[in-house]
């Protein structure tokens, strides 16, 4: 008997993409999509799904992440198969807390959809090695230090150095401090200019900046 597959993300050409995969093998049927994550949750909840691809980030007031956790609260025995084409550093710490079984990168693809699909299904639990190195002024994204992404991370919020020190526990100064570093590392011009390029290129994503998902 086939495994009954949920297809969860708000781009149509993903969800084509995801489509194909799930017809191309016998393995798998299409029990249903959702567009957003409270659909997601909402299906997961109410009809007959074994394993779930759902995007992380899908413009909704929930991510991927939030349901995932609903879900595996309330039903543990599915499998979910989170996937994202972000190159956002927190993702799979985040993943791997909410029990999400496996997580699929878009930009990377260490390993086809399908064969993920289909260890996951056997009970393996399948991570990237890494995320994806991306291009940040004069930089690259791993030559930020931890410190510096999270305050990256408070800056795409619009947070002041005094509300970024208080998130972050550190003095204003190192606040001001670190944000300098990166102004030299990247070449960037302002505060608002490295949020801007940080959270385009999906750098990182803070949830109070996309809905206030936490």
């Amino acid at each position: 008997m086939a495994y009954k597959v949920l297809i969860a993300d708000d781009q149509k050409m993903v969800r084509q993409m995801f489509e194909l995969a799930v017809k191309g093998s016998e393995s798998y049927e299409i029990a249903a999509f959702a567009t957003t994550p409270e659909e997601a949750v909402e299906t997961a909840l109410h009809q007959k799904i074994d394993l779930i691809l759902m995007d992380v980030v899908m413009g909704s007031g929930m991510d991927g992440l939030d349901a995932s956790k609903e879900i595996k609260e309330k039903r543990p025995e599915i499998k979910i198969l989170l996937v994202t084409s972000m190159p956002e550093v927190s993702y799979i710490e985040r993943a791997k807390a909410v029990v999400v079984d496996s997580f699929w990168h878009k930009e990377v693809q260490e390993q086809p959809l399908i064969e993920i699909m289909d260890r996951t299904m056997a009970g393996e639990s399948i991570y990237p090695t890494s995320m994806p190195v991306v291009r940040f002024g004069n930089i690259i994204s791993t030559e930020l230090t931890d410190t510096e992404i999270e305050v990256l991370r408070e800056l795409v919020s619009g947070a002041s150095n005094k509300e970024i020190s208080k998130r972050l526990y550190m003095s204003q100064s190192t606040v001001k401090r670190h944000i300098s570093d990166m102004l030299e590392k990247t070449g960037f011009k302002s505060r608002l200019q490295l949020a801007i390029r940080a959270r385009g290129g999906g750098l990182v994503i803070n949830n109070r900046d996309i809905g206030e998902e936490d």
